[in-house]
């Protein structure tokens, strides 16, 4: 079947040509809607990624349906990395936005394997907020928590 004529696919996708089963890759699990996989350029060997099979380019794309089989897939990849490679901790996230540092646009969560001494450090410049500043933003996202009100988004 070519990759066009399967719904819920793009092309030109990457990942949907690993689902599709058009490209080669070193697959940990094989679900109904997600799909989990060796990372091929790791941080760290081990470095898996949890993907679902429909494409969506980012979380705010992601199907509702798809969501308890991706956190559920995380965990049980999660597990079986700390049991397999004896991890002490690991890192699970996923960029959203080329801002932020996403490449492939469709959407998946890194799994990365963390080892004592590893050098990789997630840091920040421990900023805070101006007085009031604080409730001003969390106001601002609750009107749109409370009114369902994703314009733009």
């Amino acid at each position: 079947m070519s990759l066009p004529s399967i719904p819920g696919h793009d092309a030109n996708c990457i990942f949907c040509k690993v689902v599709a089963g058009t490209i080669p890759a070193e697959i940990l699990y094989n679900g109904e809607k997600v799909i989990a996989l060796l990372d091929r350029y790791p941080i760290h060997p081990g470095h898996a990624l949890i993907i679902p099979k429909v494409h969506c380019v980012d979380l705010l794309d992601l199907p509702s349906e798809s969501f308890q089989e991706i956190v559920h897939t995380t965990q049980t990849v999660a597990r079986a990395l700390v049991g397999s490679l004896k991890l002490e901790g690991f890192n699970v996230f996923s960029n959203n936005g080329a801002i932020a540092g996403q490449s492939v646009f469709h959407f998946h969560i890194h799994i990365t394997p963390r080892f004592r001494d590893d050098m990789i450090r997630f840091v920040h410049g421990h900023d805070t907020y101006a007085p009031g500043e604080m409730a001003t933003y969390g106001e601002r996202i609750r009107k749109h928590i409370r009114t369902g009100s994703f314009e733009g988004v």
